[in-house]
């Protein structure tokens, strides 16, 4: 068996995503928040999975990530850490969980990592949420940033669109960035921003990056699984690459199998005890 594929095999920590950032390779990363598909998408190879806040809209129907609660996010991140072998599985803590209490974040992150197992957290926000999160990197839990478009604060902006256009947000944005460095966290997401800044941002850091919507040129790309995978077929951003068409197999799928019953075809014979 050759050393690269005793490599790929190894159990990805945070430490290995610095170690390709360093050799250049790029980390994948996608959204789970079940067992079945956590499996799936753990045997196929993925480097990170990401128990999402995004949960919120494709798991429960909400338009916005907000109303995700604490206990709902460990619900979901317990199930795919139930099925996980090899990525590292990063957490979301839901909006209003890590707001500007260092003590209450610090509660709220303890419980998540010891109910689910997880192998780290990841918060969105910079300067304004500094003393939570180097209160959290502080109890020894390992902490993903998270800048630019920030969902969590949608009501703020009042738009998706991209986020550092202007020279004032870019600034602030590579500033949070270092910060976060610096506090100790180990990676930052880097959502809907230009790529020529992302690309800026990821050569500044010794700390890898991963985009989504933010260019080809920072360390590893993330998307959601609905999304990808053509589950949801109403979100269709320009950053989106569809894989696959799972929407129609599914609802062909489904459609045989009404016929089938209907015409009295299933179950047969063979399908009998």
């Amino acid at each position: 068996m050759s050393a690269a594929i005793d490599d790929d095999k190894r159990k990805v920590t945070t430490h290995r995503l610095k170690e390709m950032k360093n050799r250049g390779e790029k980390i994948s990363m996608l959204t789970a928040y079940d067992f079945s598909m956590a499996s799936i998408i753990d045997q196929a190879g993925m480097d990170v999975i990401l128990v999402g806040d995004s949960a919120s809209n494709v798991m429960a129907g909400n338009i916005t990530t907000l109303p995700l609660t604490l206990d709902q996010i460990i619900y979901h991140g317990t199930s795919v850490m139930k099925a996980v072998k090899r990525a590292l599985v990063v957490i979301d803590m839901p909006f209003g969980t890590c707001s500007g209490n260092p003590e209450r974040s610090l509660e709220a992150a303890i419980r998540i990592m010891k109910e689910t197992g997880a192998d780290t957290l990841k918060i969105e926000g910079g300067a304004e949420i500094i003393a939570d999160i180097r209160k959290i990197i502080g109890a020894g839990i390992p902490v993903m940033g998270h800048l630019g478009l920030m969902p969590q604060s949608i009501n703020k902006y009042g738009t998706y669109t991209v986020r550092a256009k202007e020279k004032a947000e870019a600034e602030k944005l590579i500033s949070d960035a270092l910060l976060l460095e610096e506090a100790g966290c180990y990676a930052i997401t880097l959502e809907k921003i230009p790529a020529n800044l992302a690309g800026e941002v990821t050569a500044k850091l010794s700390i890898p990056t991963i985009g989504i919507g933010a260019g080809p040129t920072v360390d590893g790309q993330v998307l959601v699984m609905h999304d990808m995978l053509g589950l949801n077929k109403n979100f269709s951003p320009k950053f989106l690459r569809r894989y696959a068409d799972l929407h129609s197999v599914i609802t062909s799928a489904v459609q045989n199998y009404i016929k089938d019953i209907k015409d009295r075809s299933f179950p047969n014979e063979a399908e009998s005890y």
